[in-house]
């Protein structure tokens, strides 16, 4: 006998003890907490779903990030479907979890991270692929010319319109988060980025949101630069329909994300406010 419930706040230490043991030791019990307990205002119902057994311990979790955002003048109520892991023993149960995340009503349903058993499961259900298409330049210490590069949290509110701020506000408690604002002739480019894995090296870096993509490719050599001397970042992975294309860079097919959404396209989708700002894995 299983059941099928939400996670409400008085399952998040089994929870996030579950995800450590079972998915991913480097995120301790805590970060797991930490991450799924966002640090934006959200209307949220749970915090994903749990496979429960007979004895109540837990045989399964599927994490939820929600989110309201305000898309060409709407509110848009976005659910972001991250961290999933069920038991081996207790998979025949997993689509049964997931079919009771996306019977919520009322959500744009994202999946920003899907493993590859999960993107057909994913497609089945009605979700759309988005153009994932990665362009890798490698950070190199290179003059910074006109750009000047600011990351420290006091500077960066000045340089922020209403908008930009609303976000890094949202985002400066989200463990994957890091900030820098890129000057240029002054004008000025906002960006999220995170660190990321790839055959298990933590030393690339994904640009997740740029205010100003135009800005952000004239000063690419700044942030390469600041990246390599600060994260100590070897390459740069840049996703075309957040920065645009680049002339000089190695195209590569990226990793897949999906969305399921009656209201909104592919063009409304962008990477913030999910498991990729929250999760440092």
């Amino acid at each position: 006998m299983v059941d099928i419930a939400p996670i409400t706040i008085g399952d998040l230490a089994d929870v996030g003890a579950f995800l450590h043991v079972h998915l991913n030791r480097r995120v301790s019990a805590a970060d797991w907490i930490r991450a799924v307990d966002v640090p934006w205002e959200a209307d949220r119902p749970n915090f994903g779903f749990q496979l429960r057994l007979e004895d109540s311990t837990l045989g399964g979790v599927l994490l939820a990030f929600y989110s309201e955002r305000v898309i060409r003048g709407r509110v848009e109520r976005i659910c972001n479907l991250g961290a999933w892991c069920v038991l081996p023993e207790h998979r025949a149960h997993s689509f049964r979890m997931l079919r009771a995340a996306l019977a919520q009503p009322g959500y744009t349903f994202t999946d920003l991270s899907p493993s590859g058993a999960v993107v057909p499961l994913d497609e089945r259900l009605g979700f759309t692929r988005l153009d994932t298409s990665v362009q890798l330049v490698p950070c190199l210490p290179l003059p910074t010319g006109r750009t000047t590069v600011v990351d420290d949290s006091e500077s960066i509110e000045g340089l922020l319109d209403t908008e930009q701020l609303r976000i890094y506000r949202d985002h400066r408690g989200a463990a994957a988060a890091h900030h820098v604002v890129l000057r240029r002739e002054g004008h000025n480019c906002y960006v999220v980025y995170r660190q990321d894995r790839r055959r298990n090296i933590p030393a690339f870096v994904s640009v997740l949101y740029v205010s100003d993509p135009q800005r952000f490719r004239l000063s690419l050599n700044a942030f390469g630069s600041h990246v390599l001397r600060r994260r100590q970042g070897v390459a740069l992975l840049l996703e075309e329909r957040i920065v645009g294309r680049l002339f000089i860079a190695r195209h590569l097919a990226g990793r897949p994300k999906m969305f399921k959404s009656a209201a909104i396209g592919p063009a409304d989708i962008d990477n913030l406010y999910s498991e990729l700002t929250c999760v440092a894995w």
